[in-house]
């Protein structure tokens, strides 16, 4: 293991030891509190496909933000893991539509949804700094999803997370692919650099 992977995993087990020190009502009102982003997440989709996650353990509840979009008529996918080393799959989705567990045990879509392409997508995240950088769980299936919509259409993603999910640097390697924007229950934060993030509203 390198001093990099070393500084990773301490990374990731300090901020896990953050949420689950959490309550169940701190985690509540978080929730809520970054559902109130679905308008602003609707303004930048215009009328485009916007994909969510479920949620995985202790990580943000995103239950709250996306039966808001989808009252607000935004057209929602969820990711399907498939191939060992490929993108993910987005399936459309809606609160109440049937699921399976995938790997991990996350709900995902039916084959029988069809598949469909994010121009938003919702990223989850471990850590993340204001640079855009994020760390997530070690497998890079959305290092390799993003890499792979960014070099043939334009998208915008945005990492969703609980504010002390915030670190001074988060260690990069060559292929990470950074957020453009990082929506937590405090506040919107443009990470800084590339023209992507500029042209975000706030």
């Amino acid at each position: 293991m390198t001093a990099k992977d070393s500084e990773k995993a301490r990374l990731r087990e300090a901020v896990k030891a953050k949420r689950q020190a959490l309550s169940v009502s701190e985690r509540e009102r978080a929730a809520q509190a970054v559902a109130r982003h679905a308008t602003m997440i609707a303004g930048i989709a215009a009328g485009k496909t916007v994909s969510g996650f479920a949620t995985f353990g202790d990580e943000l509840d995103t239950g709250p933000l996306l039966s808001e979009l989808d009252r607000l008529g935004v057209r929602l996918t969820l990711p399907v893991v498939g191939r060992r080393g490929n993108p993910l799959i987005f399936r459309p989705w809606r609160p109440g539509d049937e699921t399976a567990p995938g790997p991990f045990g996350i709900p995902q879509p039916l084959p029988q949804a069809g598949t469909a392409e994010p121009a938003v997508f919702l990223v989850p995240l471990l850590a993340f700094d204001r640079r855009g950088y994020r760390l997530g769980y070690g497998g890079g299936f959305y290092d390799r999803t993003l890499a792979a919509a960014r070099a043939h259409r334009q998208i915008v993603a945005l990492g969703l997370a609980l504010a002390l999910q915030e670190v001074a640097m988060v260690p990069t390697d060559p292929f990470d692919e950074p957020v453009d924007g990082v929506l937590t229950e405090s506040e919107t934060i443009r990470c800084r650099g590339g023209a992507r993030a500029a042209a975000l509203p706030w």
